[in-house]
C-alpha cells in the first residue's frame, strides 16, 4: 500500500514545523547524501485508523525533512506477521523498518541474523531519556541492543463492568482464582458472560496461557532455559482455564485477541482481558459504558504468588537486508520526536505506553481526555507495564531466551490447551509431548 502525504491536509503546517524543528536531534546518526531519492517501507502491526493517522503525520514531518525520500507505511496483522516477515527475509525483500513487534520475535530474527544492531539509534534517543531498565529485553547474548521499546504494555490486564459489580454486590476486584471464579459465577446472567478468554489454536491463547502459568506460581522456562512446563503449577494452570471455560461465549473456541477485545468492549461479557486498548475502543464505540469500566491486575493463584504483567515490549527494528540503512536509523529514531510520538501515543492512549521519561513526564502527553479520566488505570497499566515480563524474559533472574518467539509460533503451548481443557486429553500425556515440542524448538 503506497501513501502519498504532503504538508497540507490534516497536519497543519506549524505543527510540521514543530516536529521538523525537533528533528535536528537525529543529526547525529549518519546520511551518505544530504539529498537523495529513497524509498523507506514501513511495516507494523498497529493499524488502528487513528493510529495510521499518527504514523502518517510522523512519515510527513520526516519526509518534509528529507527532500526526495518517500516513506511507504504497509499494516501487517497480529496473527500474521510472521509468516509475512518470514517470505520478505526468504526473498530479501525487507521493509527498512518495523515497529511494534513483541521483543521475544525481535531476539529470534536477531539470533539468525537478521537484524541490525540497534545501539547508535538508541544513542541518538538519548539512552538515559528511556525509562530505567526499559531496553534490557532487547540486549542480546553479544551484548548488542537488537532493537529497542517504541512502547510499553501491560496485556493481560483484568478489564471490569464497575455497574454489574454493583448490581451482584462484588464490592472489589478479584485477587485469587477462587474469587474471580466466584466472581464469574454471580456476574455471568442477564444474556451476558462472564468473561472472554482465547482457546483458538493461536498466540493469543499461547500468550494468555503463559500469564496463567505463572499466576500458578510456575514457569516455562527454567533461568538457565531448561524446558521446565511440565510442572504442578502448569497442571493447577490447565485445570482453572477449564473449570472457567463456561463462562466464556461459546465460540471462545476459536478466539484471539480481536474477539475477546470486542466482546468486552460491546457489553457481552462482564470482565475481559486485554491492554489499555479497551480505554478508546469503550469511549468510540460503546460510550454508555464509559463510567462503567475499571481494570486491576490479572487474578493469581493464591495470595503468595505475586501477579505476573505480560509486557510484549513492542520494539523497533531495522532488517539487517535493508538497502536503506543509514535513513532507515534516522526514521526509527524521528518516531520518538515528541510532536510525533505523543500523537502516536494519544491515538491508542493506555494502549502503548511512553518508554521515555521525558515523554510521560509532558503535559502535552497528560493532556489526553481519556488518560485524564482514566488517570488511575493508565497509572496501573503503566507501573505493570514497566515490571512486565514474558516470554523471552520471563523474570529477571532468566537468561534472554532468542527462541521464545520460535516457541510461540510452533503453537505447541496453544496445543496443550486445546488437548487438555477442550479435549479432556490426559495431562501428563500432554505435558510429556509438549516438553518434547519445545525441546525440539530449542534444539534447532
Amino acid at each position: 500500500m503506497h501513501n502519498h502525504h504532503d504538508i497540507g491536509g490534516a497536519h497543519s503546517r506549524r505543527t510540521l514545523l514543530k516536529a521538523l524543528v525537533a528533528g535536528a536531534a537525529i543529526g547525529s546518526l549518519p546520511l551518505r547524501t544530504r539529498a537523495q531519492r529513497a524509498e523507506l517501507r514501513w511495516w507494523t502491526p498497529q493499524g488502528a485508523p487513528a493510529q495510521l493517522d499518527a504514523y502518517r503525520f510522523q512519515i510527513a514531518a520526516f519526509e518534509a525533512l528529507h527532500p526526495g525520500v518517500t516513506v511507504v507505511l504497509e499494516p501487517l496483522s497480529d496473527e500474521g506477521y510472521a509468516p509475512q516477515l518470514a517470505a520478505a527475509f526468504s526473498s530479501g525483500q525487507v521493509p527498512d523498518v518495523v515497529t511494534h513487534l513483541p521483543s521475544f520475535s525481535v531476539q529470534s530474527y536477531y539470533a539468525k541474523g537478521l537484524v541490525e544492531p540497534f545501539d547508535d539509534v538508541i544513542e541518538a534517543i538519548g539512552p538515559d531519556d528511556f525509562y530505567p531498565g526499559a531496553n534490557d529485553v532487547f540486549r542480546a547474548a553479544d551484548g548488542r541492543h537488537v532493537a529497542c521499546g517504541i512502547g510499553n504494555s501491560a496485556v493481560n490486564i483484568l478489564w471490569l463492568r464497575t455497574d454489574i459489580m454493583q448490581r451482584v454486590g462484588l464490592e472489589r476486584a478479584p485477587e485469587t482464582w477462587d474469587e474471580f471464579r466466584d466472581a464469574l459465577q454471580k456476574l455471568q446472567g442477564r444474556g451476558i458472560y462472564g468473561t472472554a478468554l482465547p482457546y483458538g489454536r493461536n498466540t493469543a491463547t499461547s500468550l494468555v496461557f503463559i500469564g496463567f502459568i505463572h499466576g500458578a506460581g510456575g514457569q516455562v522456562f527454567t533461568p538457565d532455559l531448561e524446558v521446565a512446563i511440565d510442572s504442578e503449577a502448569t497442571r493447577n494452570a490447565l485445570e482453572f482455564y477449564r473449570e472457567i471455560r463456561d463462562f466464556s461465549p461459546i465460540g471462545a473456541t476459536n478466539y484471539s485477541w480481536g474477539e475477546g477485545l470486542t466482546a468486552f468492549v460491546s457489553g457481552a461479557t462482564a470482565t475481559g482481558l486485554y491492554t489499555g486498548r479497551v480505554l478508546a475502543n469503550v469511549n468510540d464505540q460503546n460510550p454508555r459504558l464509559s463510567d462503567h469500566i475499571t481494570c486491576a491486575l490479572w487474578p493469581t493463584m493464591t495470595r503468595d504468588i505475586p501477579p505476573w504483567t505480560f509486557n510484549d515490549f513492542p520494539s523497533v527494528f531495522i532488517p539487517a537486508q535493508s538497502g536503506n540503512k543509514d535513513l532507515a536509523r534516522r526514521l526509527a529514531a524521528f518516531l520518538f520526536e515528541p510532536e510525533g510520538y505523543i500523537r502516536q501515543l494519544h491515538a491508542a492512549p493506555g494502549h502503548v505506553l511512553p518508554v521515555l521519561q521525558s515523554i510521560g513526564e509532558d503535559p502535552r502527553y497528560r493532556d489526553n481526555a481519556i488518560i485524564r479520566k482514566y488517570r488511575k488505570e493508565t497509572d496501573l497499566m503503566a507501573q505493570a507495564a514497566a515490571n512486565g515480563f514474558n516470554l523471552g524474559y520471563e523474570s529477571s533472574a532468566h537468561r534472554s531466551n532468542e527462541k521464545a518467539g520460535e516457541v510461540i509460533a510452533s503453537g505447541a503451548i496453544a496445543d496443550m490447551v486445546q488437548r487438555v481443557v477442550l479435549n479432556r486429553e490426559n495431562v501428563d500425556r500432554v505435558l510429556a509431548d509438549t516438553t518434547r515440542a519445545i525441546a525440539a524448538v530449542m534444539a534447532r
